[in-house]
């Protein structure tokens, strides 16, 4: 998988400054920009503008997903997660992995590279499979450790469904398991049919709550951009509490 290194040492809250500057997003991604405020309009809201953050996406490549891919609102989730990530992140890049049956190295969506680059690599892959979670999680896991970030990572996972029959308990103990490294899944789903995803939300057994999630329904286009980083911001906080209270994050 290809590896982003960061250089920071430590994590850095920046006293409410985000990661990378206005003046920088207009003058290398200019289309950004509104994205870029909006998320830390949310960030403020939610008390944690300044802190830093290695933000992830991972989005589902399972069959029923092709009408999301056409509509192009995975390649619009990309932009507005990249817009979060300008302000937790200063590398200007957010790691892509696409997953269906498998887990596939990750790509950038960055500052410098980011339109077009969900149907170009979604066209790359091939055929789309079924719905691993266990696989995509597993990647994340892979390319976080890998990559010496000591910042937490924030996983924005985006599904249109359950995961594939029989994959139900990997899930759940991956979940468990990753719950005392520094990372927190917030799942996003594109449809309707989550009782699963509601299931993990809640779980018990874990070090701490290390996951959130919100549905944007059949059209997440309909959700304004402010909105969408309100739902991000939902319960990342009280994770960052909790996981400095259980020396999850020193």
């Amino acid at each position: 998988m290809a590896l982003f290194h960061r250089t920071k040492t430590q994590p850095t809250p920046s006293h409410g400054q985000p990661a990378i500057s206005l003046d920088k997003v207009q003058q290398q991604a200019p289309g950004l920009v509104s994205l870029y405020k909006k998320a830390a309009v949310s960030l403020d809201k939610a008390g944690v503008s300044g802190q830093r953050a290695a933000v992830y996406l991972v989005a589902d490549r399972s069959g029923s997903m092709i009408p999301y891919y056409n509509s192009g609102a995975v390649q619009a989730l990309a932009e507005q997660v990249l817009g979060l990530s300008l302000n937790l992140d200063d590398d200007g890049i957010v790691p892509l992995i696409f997953f269906d049956n498998v887990a596939y190295p990750a790509v950038e969506v960055s500052l410098d590279a980011y339109q077009g680059v969900v149907a170009a690599e979604h066209m790359r892959l091939g055929p789309m499979g079924g719905t691993r979670y266990d696989q995509a999680m597993a990647g994340v896991v892979h390319h976080y450790q890998a990559s010496g970030a000591t910042d937490p990572a924030f996983v924005v996972f985006q599904t249109d469904g359950e995961p594939n029959p029989g994959t139900e308990r990997l899930v759940e103990d991956a979940l468990k398991l990753y719950s005392s490294l520094p990372i927190f899944w917030q799942f996003v789903g594109f449809g309707r049919k989550f009782e699963f995803l509601r299931k993990l939300d809640t779980m018990r057994g874990r070090t701490i709550d290390n996951a959130g999630f919100f549905a944007v329904g059949d059209n997440p286009s309909a959700m304004a951009d402010g909105d969408l980083y309100d739902q991000l911001m939902g319960e990342y906080p009280q994770w960052l509490a909790a996981a400095h209270t259980a020396h999850v994050i020193n």
